[in-house]
């Protein structure tokens, strides 16, 4: 079952997010953050993609501080960063919370999956939040937070011919932070996205069954 739901943040803002629930009692919760262009169709597809596994699965709308309902184009890329340079980090941190606290209801453990710039605020969530586990997916930013030790584990995912993210980059991230679990792939920025040209199935689809087996490890 999906549904909009409304969230409020710490500091009175409410902001609205998409939730997906598994068909029987979920094993655990996630948050999925959202790439630069909103809560796009295929943020969803990945709520319900991890839903249908048994995580109640939550999307929150950062970009709802900026303007309600933004959704961008893929095409739509300098207004996605444009939207996203609008927000302070420490805003977004509090709307990540608010998802997580109401994730975590019944007391079910809790992890962040993030996608681009999600990518790098799951990084980030998992340095502050209470959470039991993130998962990263291309996440260009992380060098930015990297004085920040992250208090849960954190597989990351990154592709070899990304030319957002140098392969210099990941391994940089990877010597500040090698207790995390890194992947690479034969693949570019947004791999894991069937509505970009960049799309690359099969690393989709392995990218996922790792993601999977280390969220039931850590989350349920």
């Amino acid at each position: 079952m999906a549904e909009t739901i409304e969230l409020s943040a710490p500091d009175g803002h409410r902001f609205s997010a998409y939730q997906a629930q598994p068909p029987g009692t979920p094993r655990g919760a996630l948050v999925i953050i959202q790439e630069i262009f909103g809560i796009t169709q295929h943020m969803r597809d990945v709520a319900d993609q991890y839903a249908a596994q048994g995580y109640t699965s939550i999307v929150p709308a950062m970009f709802d501080r900026v303007r309600p309902g933004i959704v961008l184009d893929y095409s739509q890329m300098q207004q996605g960063v444009e939207t996203m340079m609008q927000l302070k980090p420490s805003q977004t941190l509090l709307d990540i919370g608010a998802a997580v606290d109401a994730a975590a209801t019944a007391g079910r453990k809790t992890g962040v999956v993030g996608y681009c710039w999600g990518g790098t605020m799951a990084y980030v969530a998992a340095c502050r939040l209470p959470i039991s586990a993130a998962v990263s997916y291309y996440g260009g930013r992380i060098l930015q937070y990297a004085d920040r030790k992250p208090r849960c584990p954190v597989m990351y995912h990154f592709g070899e011919q990304d030319q957002s993210i140098p392969m210099g980059t990941v391994e940089k991230v990877r010597e500040l932070h090698p207790e995390g679990i890194f992947h690479t792939y034969p693949a570019g920025h947004g791999f894991n996205c069937n509505a970009r040209a960049s799309y690359e199935p099969e690393s989709a689809r392995l990218a996922f069954e790792r993601s999977l087996e280390f969220l039931r490890t850590h989350v349920g």
